[in-house]
């Protein structure tokens, strides 16, 4: 299995390519299912989870080609031979319940398997299921599968409030919403770049949809979607990432393609830290104002407030912030698993439910860990190119899950960083 050896230096300078979004992507290609022209997508992320979801739609008879170096998807569902995604599939990522909308939408079924993942709360699926239901879905969960149909004549517009913000059901229900009957108003829907991206492409093959990026959208549903060519969103979790390497390090790093609006409440966060993120023509240029940061309190939400999926990364930083800080976790349960493998860093944090309180040390010190999710892994080796001697972390397929490269961006920086087999 491999591993990510990971040994302290001094600061890191240069530039980091940020890629496509990963969540964006996932989101993207299942839009296919809706037309059978093709849908082409570039600046797709070379990711296991872009693999997978390739996969779930070969399983459903979608084509799907790779081009480019992994860089453009060409998807074509003209001849779809199932409406069934298998759990053996969907058990590897959650995002596999976003064919479910899709499906019904334009064959009025879909068996969509109960979907795995990280494990980093429970995430139901519920808000997908009631928000389809008030698009005329009859659904019935059976043996751990929800068996869906539509009415006859196809789904109808609706009027529906998500009880809480949830980007993955509004994406489904968007989806679905195109090519239903009438006009949907989807309210207190998520307001993400991704939720945007997604929006736009629907909007380039035929769809009428208005208030994107706002918390109410208005969908008008057509009869047919047609093809496009449409470019994935820059990912805006990765560049939060890459950000904080010359933030943890010190040094001066450019994240080419990074944009301040996607990331705008993570960079108000980092300018009360101490780091100043400057927009230029080639992307976000960031740096370190003086030989450490000051400890700041984070409190993620829904955007466009602070991401759940950059906390982690965050609490790294903190680790050998000066002061105290407090981490408060309102998206999901079990999301600080990474604090007991920084503790055994030397890191000096508290846990109290989903609050987590972070003692600045002088240093970190090198040690063996272990990634528990995607964003836990990526926060270990950021402690671990801050450590004294040498971090090895362990599990890291979960890194592969959501960032392409790790170590060869990271060394062109000049981080002594690589891959080994343990």
């Amino acid at each position: 299995m491999d591993s990510i050896l990971v040994t302290g230096n001094g600061p890191l300078n240069g530039e980091i390519p940020i890629a496509g979004a990963k969540n964006a992507c996932l989101t993207l290609m299942p839009a296919t299912l809706l037309s059978e022209d093709p849908l082409t997508l570039t600046n797709a992320p070379r990711l296991s989870d872009i693999r997978t979801m390739s996969e779930l739609l070969r399983s459903l008879g979608a084509e799907v080609s790779s081009l480019a170096e992994g860089r453009v998807l060409a998807l074509s569902s003209h001849a779809l031979t199932s409406h069934r995604a298998d759990y053996e599939i969907v058990r590897k990522m959650r995002a596999s319940i976003l064919v479910l909308g899709p499906l019904l939408a334009r064959d009025g079924e879909a068996q969509v398997s109960l979907p795995g993942g990280c494990a980093i709360g429970a995430r139901p699926v519920d808000l997908h299921l009631r928000a389809l239901e008030a698009l005329g879905a009859e659904m019935d969960l059976r043996d751990g599968y929800v068996n869906a149909k539509a009415p006859a004549g196809g789904l109808r517009g609706g009027d529906y409030t998500f009880p809480l913000v949830s980007v993955g059901a509004t994406e489904n229900a968007l989806m679905a919403a195109t090519l239903a009957r009438g006009t949907t108003i989807l309210r207190n829907a998520a307001r993400e770049p991704e939720i945007v991206d997604l929006a736009r492409c629907l909007r380039a093959m035929g769809a009428q949809i208005d208030g994107e990026g706002t918390s109410t959208i208005t969908i008008q549903g057509v009869e047919r979607l047609g093809g496009a060519t449409h470019r994935v969103v820059t990912d805006r979790i990765e560049l939060g990432t890459y950000m904080l390497v010359p933030a943890i390090c010190g040094g001066s790093v450019t994240c080419l393609g990074g944009e301040l609006s996607l990331v705008q409440a993570f960079v108000d966060t980092l300018e009360r830290a101490g780091i100043s993120a400057t927009e230029t023509e080639g992307g976000l240029l960031v740096e370190r104002k003086g030989d450490s940061v000051e400890a700041v309190d984070v409190t993620t939400e829904p955007y466009p407030g602070f991401p759940t999926d950059l906390q982690a990364q965050m609490m790294a930083l903190m680790c050998t912030a000066r002061g105290t800080s407090v981490l408060e976790e309102k998206i999901f349960e079990n999301r600080f698993m990474h604090a007991p493998e920084l503790t055994r860093m030397g890191a000096r944090i508290d846990v109290h439910g989903g609050t987590a309180t972070v003692h600045g040390v002088e240093r970190l010190r090198g040690a063996p860990v272990m990634a528990t999710d995607l964003r836990a892994s990526v926060s270990l080796i950021l402690a671990g190119m801050a450590a004294e001697g040498e971090t090895l972390v362990s599990r890291v397929y979960h890194l592969d899950r959501g960032y392409e490269n790790v170590e060869a961006k990271l060394q062109a920086v000049g981080a002594k960083i690589e891959r080994v087999s343990t």
